[in-house]
């Protein structure tokens, strides 16, 4: 019964950790692109997308994740006018939804050899 609670409070701690890798993509992302105007709240807010459409995106087949969330960077990134181009933009998009998801895979799955789960 331990280790269930522990896998349990561990998935809601990596689902933590994926934001953040999210967020600070997208903040890293917004600060080469020469974005420096309410950085955090437009952050903020790309990364929330982001995340929404992995998140999504995980539910169907996972493969959605990687539609999904490049997607969402895209169309949200169009809000803050930044000049980027659309090919671009989605190819950011994806680079960020693939190293979130990739770092926290491999941590997570560490934590669930760790565990003994695995």
């Amino acid at each position: 019964m331990l280790y269930r609670l522990l896998t349990v409070i561990g998935g809601l701690v990596f689902v933590a950790a994926l934001f953040a890798l999210v967020w600070f993509f997208c903040k890293k992302f917004l600060q080469r692109h020469g974005v420096i105007d309410n950085l955090s709240d437009r952050t903020t807010e790309l990364a929330t997308w982001t995340f929404a459409g992995i998140s999504i995106g995980l539910v169907f087949a996972v493969v959605g994740a990687f539609l999904l969330g490049p997607w969402a960077f895209y169309r949200t990134l169009r809000g803050h006018g930044v000049d980027i181009s659309d090919g671009a933009a989605i190819w950011w998009g994806f680079g960020i939804v693939l190293a979130s998801l990739g770092i926290t895979a491999v941590v997570f799955f560490g934590f669930l050899i760790a565990v003994g789960a695995y």
